[in-house]
């Protein structure tokens, strides 16, 4: 298992001191902003289209995110996956398919 791994990852490196759940969130928005930076300046149509080396940077800033996100969840003890399919339980609601389909507004405007 992934978060297995990042745990072992981390005891044989003795980061674990330094993976407090602060530094981790830190850390997964320093790599966000990274994968960002490869669609900056982009037209929407590049950044679907990428090339091959592009392609391979952005896989490997995702992978970044991923090991991140799975580091803090442990971290946290958040089952990401059961946390993950309750949300989407809730967007379900605050976003039904009837009333939102093809728009990308804010929940909020689909109250009134």
């Amino acid at each position: 298992m992934l978060r297995d791994k990042l745990r072992t990852f981390a005891e044989v490196r003795e980061w674990d001191q330094f993976h407090s759940p602060k530094n981790l969130s830190m850390a997964l928005m320093v790599e966000v902003a990274e994968l960002m930076e490869h669609f900056q300046w982009l037209t929407e149509a590049q950044s679907g289209n990428l090339d091959a080396e592009k392609k391979a940077a952005v896989a490997e800033e995702l992978a970044d995110i991923l090991l991140y996100l799975v580091r803090l969840s442990d971290k946290l003890n958040v089952d990401l996956l059961e946390a993950s399919l309750h949300k989407l339980k809730k967007n379900e609601l605050k976003y039904p398919a009837n009333k939102v389909r093809g728009s990308a507004k804010k929940y909020s405007a689909y109250l009134k």
